[in-house]
């Protein structure tokens, strides 16, 4: 890596903390639904309508809860038919909109909570600023990552700031091109190998990878990374022993 010129970060889970707060997020949500549904069964039929909506809303915390909503709607709707077909009384439906309101005052919550940034951020981004030209790119709803960034007191570290709707090969590629970046200039490090890993990896660019104790269910990839370009670390602050 001693030609490299341009570091890029992934923010969610790599420079601070996020999925912790989703994972939560849903727990909530599934015990709201007990009453109509066990834990594990709202969670596949949450996961199901994120996917099935993924090309609609894209990634971040307004299309939870859109699909939340929409869950809800479905899993007290069937409820209602099988009482019908019971002869039980039909859920009121009112209780449907409690459960939204209850989806909506968690969301918005999680919106407004703190950046926690992970061990080492700071310190790693402070000594590489010094050397090299460092990128923030992140995916997600823009509003929230925009917060995210001004909240987390790290945005003077970063020479560019890039916020897509998703990461794929040709979207580093756009970004690499309008830096003037060659990808064998380029290394990127983050969480997800899915995201942040592999797209980089197929341009010949550098990728470190370093997990994060909790992986979103759409972000997982189990397959063994083999490529000469392709670091795994165990924390951010040990990529400066590599450069």
């Amino acid at each position: 890596m001693k030609n490299i010129e341009y570091i890029a970060f992934d923010a969610d889970d790599t420079l601070w903390v996020n999925e912790l707060y989703f994972y939560e997020f849903e727990q909530k949500f599934c015990t709201l639904m007990q009453p109509y549904l066990p834990a594990d069964k709202v969670s596949q039929e949450l996961f199901r309508t994120e996917m099935k909506n993924l090309h609609l809303y894209g990634y971040g915390i307004k299309g939870m809860m859109l699909c939340m909503v929409e869950t809800i709607c479905n899993i007290i709707a069937q409820k209602g038919e099988s009482n019908r077909q019971g002869k039980e009384q039909t859920p009121p439906a009112d209780e449907a909109g409690a459960c939204i309101r209850e989806v909506i005052r968690l969301g918005q919550e999680l919106i407004e909570h703190p950046i926690e940034l992970l061990d080492g951020v700071k310190e790693t981004l402070s000594q590489l600023s010094k050397r090299y030209k460092l990128i923030l790119i992140t995916k997600g709803d823009l509003l929230d990552q925009e917060r995210k960034v001004s909240k987390s007191g790290l945005k003077d570290y970063f020479h560019h700031i890039e916020i897509l709707s998703d990461k794929q090969p040709e979207d580093y590629q756009r970004m690499m091109e309008r830096l003037d970046c060659p990808p064998e200039k380029f290394l990127m490090i983050g969480n997800s190998v899915k995201s942040d890993i592999l797209p980089v990896l197929q341009l010949n660019g550098y990728a470190v990878h370093i997990p994060y104790p909790i992986t979103w269910q759409h972000e997982q990839h189990e397959e063994e990374v083999n490529h000469p370009y392709f670091l795994r670390l165990n924390k951010i602050t040990e990529i400066l022993h590599h450069l």
